[in-house]
């Protein structure tokens, strides 16, 4: 093996070292870099790659399907801290047959994987020797690349930083830094922007390689950077701009499933065509923020800017009732007696007004009968001069539920 392994170790190429592994261990093998991102595979026995692998050749990424699945089933945790290689078992629900991996490191840093698909049983030790030893050459190559690689994206970066912060002049100045790319910029983008506070700010550097990690497995042009506690997401593609932001969406809601314990506020704004109004996603993304900030509560507030609505106002609102000593009577009326009695007459009325005043679909979110949804919003209108019949004043209603959901998330956040 020692001649073999001399032979390898001048190889540069990473398709000619696949096929030289696949011819000594007489199995398909796939090298990827640590995105998984296909970076080479050998075709000595490519009849036997199974559905995954299979996918994988035709995208040339992992599916974000299968990414996530890796990270629920801690496979990726195993990549980043396995020394050497270790066995993948069966994963029928993405076509995954059993594998053997090694993470291919430099210095201590993973940078890519080698993936033998195990057609005849486990790996003998001498074959397990051989892999771990080739994942050290594969690691240097691929550290190599990875510098170049590094050097484009903070280029890029520095770019779309100077975009959002409106810092070029004009236009043209703007259209010459993007000259200068590798990579020309595409026609649509939109931006994500994911926010920790102070006390989440030790998962920072996870929340950013497990977005850059998301946002490979979607074949859709990204640069990503963290900004303090912020980490942004822009987000590029030449498909619709239906397309790109049901892909927003499905990326935050994929990132946020892998932090539930964690307070992270997200948001996407909207899809825009041409490089200046990259910064108006970027404000409606930090509007969306903002308001959930403002509310205390992520999950009172859309991921998405265009389905905000009123709530992008609240704030205004808010410091014009400070002003004007303003409060809702009604509210307080309904806070009084829940406090009273343990009754739920604020929460029944704000999805009674969220569902627009339907009876079943209210009674649904509720998980009660429609006749106690009816007694309860007798029990309102009789204590209060609330009148459904009034659309005006239910906009009203709904605003005010909201700004006093705040004050009351701004007492628990002081006591």
């Amino acid at each position: 093996m020692s001649q073999l392994m001399k032979k390898l170790y001048m190889m540069t190429d990473l398709n000619d070292i696949a096929e030289l592994m696949s011819i000594f261990l007489q199995k398909p093998i796939v090298i990827e870099n640590k995105q998984f991102s296909l970076l080479a595979y050998s075709s000595h026995q490519i009849e036997l790659f199974d559905d995954a692998n299979k996918s994988t050749i035709f995208t040339k990424q992992w599916p974000l399907s299968i990414v996530e699945a890796f990270m629920n089933a801690g496979i990726i945790q195993q990549l980043e801290t396995v020394k050497g290689p270790f066995r993948v078992p069966r994963m029928e629900s993405i076509g995954l047959n059993p594998r053997t991996v090694v993470s291919a490191t430099y210095n201590g840093h993973v940078f890519g994987y080698i993936w033998v698909r195990e057609t005849d049983g486990p790996l003998t030790n001498e074959q397990i020797l051989f892999l771990d030893e080739v994942s050290v050459h594969v690691g240097r190559l691929l550290h190599q690349e990875n510098q170049l690689k590094v050097m484009e994206e903070e280029k890029s970066t520095r770019f779309y930083k100077k975009v959002i912060n409106n810092s070029f002049k004009t236009q043209e100045e703007m259209n010459e830094a993007a000259s200068f790319l590798t990579s020309a910029p595409t026609s649509s983008h939109a931006i994500a922007i994911f926010s920790l506070s102070n006390k989440e700010e030790e998962i920072l550097a996870e929340l950013l390689e497990t977005t850059n990690l998301f946002i490979s497995a979607l074949n859709e042009r990204g640069i990503l950077f963290a900004d303090g506690l912020n980490i942004v997401a822009v987000i590029g593609t030449s498909s619709s701009s239906d397309d790109l932001s049901a892909t927003m969406k499905q990326l935050v809601c994929t990132v946020l499933n892998q932090f539930q314990l964690a307070t992270i506020y997200a948001g996407i704004g909207q899809v825009y065509a041409g490089l200046p109004q990259i910064r108006t996603s970027y404000l409606e993304a930090q509007t969306v923020i903002q308001t959930a900030q403002f509310l205390g509560n992520p999950s009172l507030v859309p991921f998405e800017y265009r389905e905000l609505g009123v709530l992008r106002y609240l704030k205004t609102i808010a410091a014009s009732n400070h002003d004007m000593n303003y409060v809702n009577k009604d509210l307080q009326k309904l806070q009084r007696k829940d406090r009273e009695s343990q009754t739920e007459l604020l929460r029944t009325l704000e999805v009674y007004l969220t569902t627009n005043c339907r009876i079943k679909a209210a009674a649904e979110q509720l998980f009660i009968h429609t006749n106690t949804l009816k007694y309860r919003l007798k029990q309102i209108t009789e204590m209060t001069s609330i009148n459904f019949g009034d659309f005006s004043a239910n906009c009203q209603l709904f605003i005010d539920l909201q700004l006093l959901k705040s004050k009351e998330a701004a007492k628990e956040d002081l006591s």
